[in-house]
């Protein structure tokens, strides 16, 4: 029994690793219960456990006579609000940075007064990462994660790094919008929040991170008019 509950959690590991590595886009189809338990060489009462508890967590959708469905390329752990599995992927990003702006400001204001020395060569070096990433063609995504979390951590304020899923969730969501669009401006604006909680001041962070989040807002606000008029393919399930 304790090996079958181990085969299948390990066959719930490989299958959210092919559904992300492939990739499989959210609102895709996945390969038949045959298909995967030729791909994974287990039986189909094991790959059905593995989809059913990826259901449960929001990966996937199963529809009675049809398939199995993506859902969500996150798990709780990692957007415990479900935020990933609203419909309308514009009107989520703009409802986040409305919450983003009325947050992350602050949250900057406070780590550029409490962020220790170590906190700040913490900050320089994801700041120096998402920048190296970004400009090297690769994924920078989880390093921008971090550098928005190390900013929270900075502020010495436990309530303000509960909040972080929240910022986390928008990150990603803006990032599958936008494929990279805003590269020198977020590079430009990291960097000068960077700086301002680096030099102790607090109206520079401020101010530096609602530049960040007007550049990225503005962004959604284009793309979300161009979707509206067909100028560009629907990325609301992307």
């Amino acid at each position: 029994m304790m090996e079958r509950k181990l085969l299948g959690a390990q066959v719930e590991e490989d299958l959210m690793t092919y559904i992300l590595k492939t990739p499989i886009r959210i609102g895709e189809k996945l390969p038949n219960e045959f298909e995967l338990g030729e791909m994974f060489q287990v039986g189909r009462s094991t790959i059905r456990e593995a989809v059913k508890s990826l259901v449960t967590k929001g990966i996937l959708e199963v529809r009675r006579g049809d398939g199995t469905y993506v859902r969500s390329h996150m798990t709780q752990s990692e957007d415990p609000l479900g935020l990933s599995r609203l419909d309308d992927r514009y009107k989520l990003a703009l409802e986040l940075f409305d919450v983003r702006l009325a947050l992350e400001p602050e949250i900057a204001a406070a780590a550029a007064e409490h962020a220790t020395p170590e906190d700040k060569q913490r900050l320089l070096a994801l700041c120096d990462e998402v920048e190296r990433l970004y400009r090297a063609g690769e994924d920078h995504i989880p390093q921008d994660i971090q550098f928005h979390t190390c900013i929270a951590h900075c502020s010495q304020n436990r309530v303000m790094e509960m909040l972080v899923p929240i910022i986390n969730t928008a990150v990603m969501t803006f990032a599958n919008l936008t494929h990279r669009t805003l590269m020198q401006e977020t590079i430009q604006t990291h960097r000068a929040v960077t700086e301002a909680i680096w030099d102790g001041d607090s109206l520079g962070a401020r101010c530096a991170m609602v530049m960040h989040l007007t550049y990225n807002r503005q962004a959604i606000l284009r793309l979300q008019k161009q979707h509206r008029t067909g100028q560009m393919p629907d990325t609301a399930d992307v």
